[in-house]
């Protein structure tokens, strides 16, 4: 059997091991426990700055967001002990940042970044402990790993860190109940996020040594693209690090409520990210905007095409019509006319050359230049 078929087999094989255990801990008392303790990881710090825009750091940001978090949490919930790797500019090596979270026996691991990429890059995404999927999640891994240089060993601890593929399912397998968990609260991060208007790039797995060693729920969620001006003056701005720091507090309550039994109408994850299947969004427009709202549109069809169809290549799109046409976009930037053009530039570069900006205002499509206008109000 060579590689590319084991590791299918061994995915699917995750797929189906991770379905049979979260159906059965969905229906095991023993599954219910309180949330205690919880540690937050800022990532980056002191000789580490990690990515920069044009005035916000990386180092400095995750720590803004992380300090804010904490805070929250505490004045939400009194008796939940709050760890933070760091609450200060200085610099963590990785394995230590794990082994803080084990010491102390932490029920859930947050470790908060920024993401590097091009002055296009736009949105929030976060990451489970897994196989990567594209040459993207790859790069966002080996950059966040690449920081073990700058510690005092070079990185030799790490040398016995078995990150192949079979390896990182090995674990996920001995760990299925906590990958599961991670999994559920990455998606209620990603849905918060959504609400604050945020382009949602979804939940996805790496292997971030960060989180190879932890022993509970852990997620690595990248902020933005400080890179990106956009994405910068938000999460570089105190407002933004506010608004970013309460959606994962709204998060952490929703998996809290979960995770004690505390809710019961929570719709299990049936599969890993990226192995679910998509379910077509045949909603109207109508009742999926309001106000003004600018997207991006990706294609025009004289017959209708699946919105799971290969040829939107895994994004998330939604179907209108007009002119006797079939057309999709993809994307939802509230007032925020540069971010909808920064993200067509995104999709061009993934090989979408015809995506062209549009507007629409409470639900009906209407021209950029009107928009523009209702903008400027």
């Amino acid at each position: 059997m060579n590689d590319c078929a084991r590791n299918l087999f061994l995915t699917f094989f995750l797929t189906f091991f991770l379905f049979s255990t979260l159906v059965l801990s969905q229906n095991s008392k023993s599954e219910k426990q309180a949330i205690k303790t919880i540690v937050i990881d800022a990532g980056h710090g002191g000789k580490d700055p990690g990515c920069h825009g044009s005035f916000a750091h990386e180092k400095h940001v995750c720590l803004n967001m992380a300090l804010r978090l904490g805070q929250l949490i505490k004045e939400k919930y009194p008796d939940v002990k709050v760890i933070y790797t760091r609450d200060k500019d200085e610099f963590v090596e990785l394995y230590e940042r794990a082994n803080i979270a084990n010491r102390a026996n932490a029920d859930l691991f947050i470790c908060i970044h920024a993401n590097a990429g091009s002055a296009s890059a736009y949105g929030t995404e976060t990451y489970v402990l897994g196989l990567h999927r594209t040459e993207s999640q790859q790069k966002v891994a080996e950059r966040e790993n690449s920081i073990i240089t700058l510690e005092d060993d070079k990185g030799a601890k790490y040398k016995d860190f078995d990150m192949s593929p079979d390896a990182i399912i090995g674990i996920q397998l001995q760990l299925a109940v906590n990958l599961n968990q991670s999994i559920r609260f990455a998606e209620f991060l990603q849905k918060e996020f959504k609400k604050q208007g945020r382009y949602d790039r979804g939940v996805k797995q790496a292997g971030f040594l960060v989180l190879y060693k932890t022993t509970m729920p852990s997620v690595l969620i990248e902020t933005g693209f400080l890179p990106n001006p956009t994405e910068e003056k938000f999460i570089g701005s105190p407002e933004g690090q506010e608004k970013m720091a309460q959606s994962m507090l709204t998060a952490f309550i929703q998996y809290k409520n979960q995770t004690e039994g505390k809710v019961s109408d929570y719709t299990p994850v049936n599969t890993p990210p990226e192995v679910k299947e998509v379910v077509p969004d045949t909603s109207s427009v109508k009742s999926n905007t309001s106000g003004l709202i600018f997207s991006v549109q990706i294609e025009t069809s004289e017959t209708r095409i699946a919105l799971n169809s290969s040829r939107f290549k895994g994004l998330s799109v939604k179907e209108y019509q007009q002119d006797k046409l079939y057309k999709y976009y993809t994307g939802s930037f509230a007032k925020d006319l540069d971010a909808a053009k920064n993200y067509k530039i995104e999709l061009q570069e993934k090989g979408f050359q015809h995506a062209f900006v549009i507007a629409f205002f409470n639900g009906e499509r209407i021209s950029i230049e009107k928009a523009i206008k209702l903008a400027e109000k």
